[in-house]
């Protein structure tokens, strides 16, 4: 009797750039943490501590494309996340490094985009789609970044109107052939910020992963407030799930606004004195400015489970944002409800597991 084979081959990846990555030794796929992947419907995203490499697996024929990004020797800076980023017809390959650093890559290799969010090191990127109306079928993309502690959300509108201009400039030759070999000094891109909100999640310990899980209502004394409130869950070492609601607000203490109008006047004044004492001829190389950091917007913490010895290891959140799988040290699978905050199913035995939600039609 024949063996029955349940895969079906979709592609094929094989190229000589793949050693570059490692292949050919025995579990560079499987056992190495230093490689990331990122799945798209025609291509695939494998990257390593300084190299991405984008192959097309629905067509072997298709050229293969390097991107060696600009990382910095001083801090050992390397690539830690990386994910897709699909809006219509325009696909790009989002990178975050351990400096606090996203990178947007073109499919061609060209270097879009380049901010700082936070100097941590980005665990991982995640992206999906929001329903922005319960009759309107649109939606919109949201990228949230995960560092030890912190969690950052991007609008994906933004994002994709930053996509549309750049794209547009160059179909319309706008830039020189310089310019569009990425060069960040000469394109700008260091300074064109993209607008985005960032919380300090570690009340509760520090997360090892996290994700926004969608729009929750405000508090009870907060019912006419205009401002847009976000469900974050986040799962460490101490506690084995943490939720927070998130503020847009990034209002600080009478305090802390005090000194913050204070001390840079004061430092200005000093500095201003000693440069008219020690005056000096011998003009200074200028710098290059340094990356500027958001402050944290509020995050009030709603609930969390902590277990001891039981450690949180990997999330999954539903398409839906509703609700989450989260594997455990025990080999344990939670199922959270991430709008009752309530863990609705448990299942043991699934040591090193890794959950993945499909979606199908209800009928």
């Amino acid at each position: 009797m024949a063996k029955r084979i349940h895969l079906t081959e979709l592609g094929c990846i094989a190229c000589e750039e793949l050693s570059e990555l490692g292949a050919g030794k025995e579990g560079w796929l499987v056992n190495n943490p230093n490689l990331l992947c990122a799945l798209d419907s025609h291509s695939l995203a494998l990257a390593n501590r300084n190299l991405i490499l984008i192959v097309n697996w629905g067509d072997p024929d298709a050229p293969r494309v390097k991107i060696r990004p600009d990382l910095s020797p001083i801090e050992a800076e390397s690539i830690t996340a990386i994910e897709w980023l699909v809006f219509d017809d325009v696909r790009v390959v989002v990178a975050g490094t351990s400096c606090g650093y996203l990178l947007v890559y073109s499919v061609a290799g060209d270097l879009i985009h380049k901010q700082m969010v936070h100097p941590s090191r980005i665990l991982k990127i995640r992206v999906r789609g929001t329903k922005k109306d319960l009759i309107q079928e649109t939606s919109a993309e949201e990228i949230c970044f995960v560092m030890p502690g912190i969690i950052a959300r991007f609008d994906g509108s933004h994002i994709q109107s930053m996509l549309q201009k750049w794209f547009q400039e160059k179909n319309s030759n706008f830039w020189d052939q310089k310019n569009r070999k990425g060069d960040v000094e000469d394109t700008g891109s260091l300074s064109q910020r993209l607008p985005y909100q960032i919380w300090n999640v570690n009340k509760n310990g520090v997360c090892v992963d996290a994700t926004v899980t969608g729009v929750m209502p405000p508090p009870l004394l907060e019912l006419q407030s205009s401002q847009r409130y976000y469900c974050a869950v986040t799962i460490g070492e101490d506690a084995v799930i943490s939720a927070y609601r998130l503020s847009e607000d990034r209002g600080r203490s009478l305090v802390g606004a005090i000194l913050s109008k204070v001390v840079p006047a004061a430092a200005s004044t000093i500095a201003s004195f000693s440069k008219l004492i020690w005056r000096s001829n011998d003009q200074s190389p200028k710098r290059k400015p340094e990356a500027k950091t958001q402050s944290f917007a509020r995050a009030s913490s709603l609930t969390c489970i902590k277990d001891y010895p039981r450690k949180g290891e990997k999330l999954t959140l539903s398409p839906s944002g509703t609700l989450a799988a989260i594997t455990d040290s025990l080999g344990r699978i939670l199922l959270l409800d991430t709008q009752a905050l309530v863990v609705v199913r448990l299942w043991k035995g699934y040591r090193d597991a890794s959950c993945v939600f499909m979606e199908m039609l209800a009928k």
